[in-house]
């Protein structure tokens, strides 16, 4: 075991208050420990900054000088409100429309667009003139302005629209869209699974303003999947096309269509049969002649990287690329063209995924980055300078730092200093980025960088004093050796006053899912507060990766391929193994808590391990043939050829076996990890006669986030965790049914 960094943030004598879930949780008197940082930044230009910051119930938007800090509204939220008004918009709806978070700007942030009762108004910030776009009852969404600013596409009726900002014209750019036929916009399990949550829009302009490329997404083959929320007198009744595993997908073809005129064409993948057929990424070549397209095999064993002809529509293939195991979507990314033809690409080919650069017609030129740890995000090429910029986990897994590197692999150079997480938000020309850091023990934090990682000056030192109240526990970070050598990141917080001398109950939190560490030195808010709370209760807290979570490449994450579970737990139990060793730990009152993927684990060791005097287990993936299909077959294969590894995966299977304590924990309309799972459980181990708990949250999806149900959440978690963890002298903490 090697001890890798002690947090520097310690108490001081004076610091000899006690946390709370009401510190935490309510809504009404928790303490913002976490600070505030400007929201939305982006560059301007190569100079300006935007950001919003929170106003009274409204934000304000502010155009800021990036070197000298000089900030002024971006637009006038006053004039802009009477501006509205006077086109008609109610002044409530008008003021909450110019101070909203949710505007959405040109490219010069000259205009802002806002959505106000369902329309689309348009405000100029120099001219002070609010257009209404439309006036229609339908609802219009995924709204984006064109490059040029000259247009504004949108989503109506699952139809895709745009409109001409000058005219006021609009032009339907679809007209077969339907309730199960989306134009422009994803679907659920394409949102989750492949483009990321909360990234819905589906099309994508030119960079020449011209031309739309959209996904046009046919769910009519998807079951439908119902979510009833119980609240209301009568029942509202969702239903959802969610594929789950072995299901039919939704059937998606990539089109394009010229925006002032002609009819949408679909570009022919038909070389791919339609039901084994995922489009995992949509781009343009910077000249705007060719649509760049990523497709993938049901089973995610190859990506295919394609460019189809805008003229013709016939397409190319400039890269394919198989795996014997599986190709994460979020490995496959579109490509960065320079100006010679040539392209950037990230892939995981050789277990970690790094920078190759291809030239014109597809054929390797170089590996640019390699190495045994992973490039995380590519923010982009200074040409002329001949340099790549991107962040990395070259110098520790457990965090992120910036980069840079010539463009023939040579000259790799870390430009971030301080260890931790950075994120780094560069302008178009690469002289300057805004870097937001933060560690394990402090919140982020904002500050402007040169290119070459100089510090310019701070812009959000975002210093919180309320830790100073407080009596918290420095975290540690560890690395613990599994049976065959893997070298597992684990964090420990014990409690403040610690004493060698005592044994102390442990409480392992877990998440363990495919490349999704937790043991990160960054900032985790009121996750890592909770953990201090406990700590703070005389239970030290535990956290370790698995292989397969520790975000160590591609290749950690290859070794759960068509079974989920088995590796997972041999890891875990190493870890607790490494555990007991300790004379500090008492070996008998070990618990565990984990959501979504931990709710999984957390149920999987309960019924595969006897380590555990308790765990509670939230949105909890009982049986993997509940889930969706692009997520579980990546890593299961299909459950018609590979059934054992489906009910082996699943503690559904295994409730006769349970043992400890178990709270099962879920959202009653979870439209993600369906309650079904919890019920299914529920069921198995009453019939095995297995006494537990369990409490579902009404209106609550995959997150229980309503504020008052997330206090009870906690206040329910933290007295099973304390009745099992640190009973009363005397008791032994568990019934006889939990032996």
């Amino acid at each position: 075991m090697l001890v890798l960094l002690l947090s520097v943030s310690r108490p001081s004598q004076a610091q000899q208050r006690l946390l709370t879930i009401d510190d935490i949780y309510d809504p009404e008197t928790r303490v913002n420990f976490s600070g505030t940082l400007p929201a939305g930044l982006e560059w301007i230009d190569d100079t300006r900054l935007v950001w919003s910051r929170s106003e009274g119930d409204g934000v304000g938007w502010f155009a800021v000088d990036a070197a000298s800090g000089s900030e002024r509204p971006l637009f006038d939220a006053a004039r802009m409100q009477a501006a509205l008004e006077r086109v008609g918009v109610a002044p409530e709806e008008a003021r909450g429309a110019a101070r909203s978070r949710d505007l959405s700007f040109d490219g010069r942030y000259a205009e802002a667009l806002a959505v106000i009762a369902d329309d689309l108004y348009l405000y100029e910030f120099v001219s002070d003139r609010a257009v209404r776009l439309t006036n229609t009852p339908e609802i219009e969404e995924h709204v984006a302005f064109s490059p040029d600013g000259q247009s504004v596409a949108f989503v109506r009726g699952h139809n895709l629209f745009a409109v001409d900002v000058a005219t006021g014209r609009e032009r339907a750019l679809t007209s077969d869209g339907a309730p199960r036929i989306l134009n422009g916009k994803l679907d659920w399990v394409y949102e989750e699974e492949i483009y990321g949550r909360g990234l819905n829009r589906a099309y994508w302009w030119s960079p020449d303003s011209s031309a739309i490329a959209f996904l046009r997404i046919d769910d009519r083959p998807v079951p439908r999947f119902s979510v009833v929320d119980d609240i209301p007198y009568d029942q509202t009744v969702e239903q959802w096309d969610y594929p789950q595993a072995g299901d039919p997908n939704p059937l998606v073809t990539l089109a394009v269509v010229q925006v002032a005129e002609g009819a949408a064409r679909t570009i022919d993948t038909n070389q791919y049969p339609p039901e084994d057929r995922l489009i995992v990424a949509v781009s343009w070549t910077p000249d705007s002649r060719q649509v760049v397209y990523l497709v993938q095999n049901r089973v995610q064993s190859f990506v295919d990287m394609l460019a189809a002809d805008l003229a013709t529509l016939s397409s190319r293939t400039l890269v394919h690329e198989t795996s014997k195991h599986f190709i994460d979507p979020d490995d496959a990314k579109p490509p960065i063209w320079l100006k010679d033809g040539s392209f950037l690409w990230l892939s995981a080919r050789s277990g970690w995924k790094h920078l190759y650069r291809f030239d014109a017609g597809g054929t390797l030129v170089k590996q640019i980055t390699s190495g045994a740890w992973e490039l995380r995000t590519l923010h982009g090429i200074d040409e002329s300078a001949g340099r790549v910029y991107f962040s990395g986990t070259e110098r520790s897994h457990i965090g992120g730092d910036v980069y840079r590197v010539q463009l023939d692999g040579t000259g790799l150079q870390r430009i971030s200093a301080q260890p931790g997480t950075h994120a780094a938000t560069f302008n178009r020309a690469f002289t300057h980025y805004v870097d937001t850091w933060s560690d394990v023990s402090t919140p982020p934090q904002m500050r402007l960088h040169r290119s070459d990682g100089t510090e310019v000056r701070t812009l959000a030192e975002n210093r919180v004093e309320a830790f100073s109240a407080y009596k918290l526990g420095p975290p540690e970070f560890l690395q613990v050796t599994t049976r065959d050598g893997f070298p597992m990141e684990a964090m420990m917080i014990k409690p403040p006053g610690f004493d060698p001398a005592r044994r102390y109950p442990v409480y392992q939190f877990t998440y363990g899912g495919p490349h999704s560490p937790r043991v990160l030195n960054a900032w985790r808010g009121s996750e890592f507060m909770y953990h201090q709370l406990l700590a703070q209760r005389d239970i030290i807290v535990w956290i370790c990766d698995n292989r397969t979570a520790s975000g160590k490449g591609a290749e950690s994450v290859w070794p759960l391929f068509r079974r989920f579970g088995d590796v997972e737990m041999r890891d875990i139990e190493d870890g607790i193994a490494w555990l007991k060793r300790q004379t500090y730990v008492d070996a008998a009152r070990i618990g565990m808590h984990g959501w979504s993927y931990g709710g999984y684990l957390t149920s999987y060791a309960l019924t595969h391990s006897t380590s555990f005097v308790m765990g509670i287990a939230g949105g909890t993936v009982s049986d993997w043939r509940n889930y969706d299909s692009i997520y579980t077959e990546r890593y299961l294969g299909l459950p018609d050829e590979n059934a054992a590894g489906y009910r082996d995966s699943s503690p559904r299977w295994f409730a006769k076996d349970l043992h400890g304590a178990l709270l099962l924990l879920h959202g009653a309309i979870d439209d993600n990890v369906h309650v079904a799972n919890t019920m299914q459980f529920a069921y198995e181990l009453q019939k095995a006669q297995k006494p537990f708990e369990m409490m579902l949250y009404p209106k609550s999806r995959h997150g229980v986030t309503e504020p008052l149900l997330a206090k009870h959440l906690r206040e329910t978690m933290l007295a099973f965790t304390l009745r099992y963890l640190t009973p009363p002298a005397g008791s032994d903490g568990t019934s006889a049914g939990h032996r």
